[in-house]
């Protein structure tokens, strides 16, 4: 444990990721923000994480800006799961770790040995915390399967969107970076019973299922009063009025009056009191029978002033918000006063501009070291694991762990990256 990370919450804990992409390096990226050691297992024979060549936008060979933002704060130790030496290394690096994560196929762990009965032999206390597309068990264990998919099979696409449009996404991959969380969260729960206990075990999540049980409330109303929700314009909340985007004279606001007190708030201000008492406005129930006639009230009031007059007379009173691209989301100042971009340092003098983890403990700094690069801690980890050089160059000759990424600036950190952003 380093001197800086001892008083973060998650120091002393070390896990080891077999992850690449997106869902569970989100998830492990929360731990390695708050101090876990989070070594990520990758296989250099199929290019290490997929993340690292995932474009539009790079830093360098095997650095997107993509993989960066997955995998700040972590190590990275190249090795062959599919080879019987690298399952036997594994499990000599499982013996002083804490959990493992996985984001594999639901039907790989158990044929790379990364779950809790090929593992509880060299550590009984080793949680196993496993993230696939549709579960380890059941018909579709080993089917692949992606974020975009589940928000179409889980209803998330016919609620999203304009009623007279097509089934439609979320712009962010949501059901990936929720079911990283979950992933993790569940990842912590085993580890303080196996400390409690001294008995690891498997925990499961899938992108299926936390999809599934993001439906919510809307599940609730289907399962209990046969209701089926549906779309609703402008991105209106399906029971409560006004909670939905409002044209004004220069673009749009969005509205929350989510609780009855906002509403006579929101009227005043825009100089129409009569709302408040008209009947047919006067609590949530009539606001959503006549939905139309608080759109076109509405509309006409704000549409006298532009978005920003809004926002100066509104906020802090009534919820409400400017809807912004990504850059003007970016700009904005209040981001630079919650501290919500950091720069994460490569340790050579450049680094990557990255939004900060949303969590703040007070007194405390998270570490902001950019993502390693490919195996660049392989013989480190190796040699803390009791392995000799000798060992180590036996390793590299068989093929399960890579070659150092050594480039002709030095470093095998440095290898491969360009000039920063």
């Amino acid at each position: 444990m380093t001197p800086e990370n001892s008083s973060l919450p998650l120091a002393g804990l070390r896990v080891l990721a077999v992850e690449q992409y997106g869902a569970g390096p989100f998830g492990t990226s929360y731990l390695a923000d708050l101090g876990a050691e989070v070594v990520k297992i990758e296989n250099h024979k199929d290019g290490g994480d997929v993340g690292r060549h995932v474009g539009p936008h790079f830093f360098g060979p095997e650095d997107s800006h993509f993989f960066q933002t997955f995998n700040r704060n972590k190590k990275s130790l190249t090795l062959d799961l599919k080879h019987p030496e690298g399952q036997a290394v594994f499990r000599r690096l499982v013996a002083g770790a804490d959990a493992v994560l996985d984001n594999l196929r639901g039907d790989l762990p158990a044929k790379l040995g990364v779950h809790y009965a090929a593992l509880c032999e060299a550590n009984p206390r080793i949680v196993c915390a496993h993230l696939s597309a549709y579960g380890r068990s059941g018909s579709r264990a080993s089917w692949p399967g992606y974020d975009y998919l589940m928000q179409a099979e889980t209803g998330h696409m016919t609620v999203t969107g304009e009623p007279d449009g097509p089934p439609t996404r979320y712009g962010l991959s949501i059901v990936d970076l929720m079911t990283g969380l979950a992933a993790a969260f569940g990842l912590l729960a085993g580890v303080i019973r196996a400390r409690e206990t001294g008995i690891g075990t498997d925990i499961d999540t899938s992108l299926f299922d936390v999809a599934l049980h993001n439906l919510n409330y809307p599940g609730a109303w289907y399962l209990n009063a046969g209701t089926v929700t549906g779309r609703t314009a402008r991105s209106g909340h399906p029971s409560l009025v006004p909670s939905q985007l409002y044209r004004t004279q220069d673009g749009w606001l969005f509205i929350m009056c989510n609780k009855e007190k906002f509403w006579p708030l929101l009227a005043n201000a825009l100089g129409h009191p009569e709302w408040v008492d008209d009947p047919r406005l006067c609590d949530f129930a009539a606001r959503l029978k006549h939905r139309g006639l608080v759109t076109e009230l509405l509309d006409a009031a704000l549409m006298e002033a532009p978005t920003q007059t809004w926002i100066d007379r509104l906020s802090g009173r009534v919820p409400v918000a400017p809807v912004f691209d990504v850059a003007q989301a970016l700009d904005n100042p209040f981001v630079a006063e919650r501290g919500g971009v950091v720069d994460y340092a490569y340790g050579d003098g450049r680094s990557a501009r990255l939004l900060a983890n949303p969590l703040r403990i007070e007194g405390v700094a998270l570490p902001n070291r950019a993502a390693p690069g490919m195996g660049e801690h392989t013989d480190a980890l190796l040699r803390d694991a009791g392995f000799d050089d000798a060992a180590i160059a036996k390793l590299r000759e068989l093929g399960v762990i890579a070659e150092a990424h050594v480039s002709k600036h030095g470093s095998a950190h440095d290898a491969g990256h360009a000039a920063g952003p």
